[in-house]
């Protein structure tokens, strides 16, 4: 298992999102990329699939941007990875030869545990605070 970059882009412009959701402000591409340091270009195509996935909205044009499509409280690291890459842990096993059945049935309780785990992770979570990032001398 490897978390994809992909899916670490899309955790952290959505925590930036929900950094700002209720103001009513959206943010442009732009923005988004230079705060959480992603590349534009890759975003584009994130930030399309997670329009896609119902996880934010946009608008086209200069007052135009991005916002989440519901609370921060109510989206979960489950959601994301869901749009993002389709499926927390994609299952080859089968269940044959003698060890066939008990290997299947021990990573099918790993991805429900992980199932589990992920989407006790809302999005109001994974918000920095403004004093998390200290720099020090």
């Amino acid at each position: 298992m490897k978390l994809s970059v992909k899916v670490e882009y899309a955790c952290r412009v959505l925590a930036h999102l929900a950094g700002r959701y209720g103001s009513q402000e959206l943010l442009h591409i732009e923005h988004l990329a230079e705060k959480e340091e992603v590349p534009a270009n890759y975003l584009v195509q994130i930030l399309s699939e997670l329009r896609n996935g119902g996880l934010i909205i946009s608008r086209r044009g200069k007052q135009g941007g991005y916002a989440l499509a519901r609370s921060p409280d109510t989206i979960t690291l489950y959601d994301i990875v869901i749009v993002i890459e389709g499926d927390l842990i994609e299952m080859n096993t089968k269940p044959a030869g003698i060890s066939g059945p008990r290997v299947t049935e021990i990573w099918e309780e790993v991805r429900k545990d992980m199932e589990t785990k992920t989407k006790s992770f809302t999005l109001d979570t994974f918000v920095a605070k403004e004093n998390e990032r200290m720099f020090y001398i």
